[in-house]
């Protein structure tokens, strides 16, 4: 489990472009205590400090801790669509622009 959440913990900061010290800012929560739960060992933290991460970043719990559910506050991502956006993000305005066009003839295609 302790694994897991590091994984995933790992996994929503660079999703969301944070850093540590970000976080620890935004969450109240020291810098060395969040790095304890990225380090090697991976650390398990506290119900309280738990759901603290897990509301600075917009996910539940239970995703951090198990894998579970990728619940956003702004919508639910499985893995493959985050992995797209990660991709479209590191693009050039022209290759998203061409990826968009692509999408839609896709989208159109299939509601035939």
């Amino acid at each position: 489990m302790k694994d897991i959440f590091r994984e995933n913990l790992r996994a929503e900061l660079d999703y969301s472009g944070l850093t540590v010290k970000e976080l620890s800012h935004k969450t109240g929560i020291a810098k060395g205590t969040l790095d304890c739960y990225l380090g090697v060992r991976a650390s398990m933290p506290p119900a309280d400090i738990a759901v603290k991460i897990a509301n600075s970043l917009g996910v539940t719990v239970e995703y951090l801790i198990n894998g579970q559910e990728i619940k956003r506050q702004d919508k639910l991502l499985d893995p493959k669509i985050r992995s797209i956006i990660q991709i479209l993000i590191e693009l050039n305005d022209k290759d998203v622009e061409t990826i968009l066009a692509i999408s839609k003839i896709i989208k159109t295609q299939s509601e035939k």
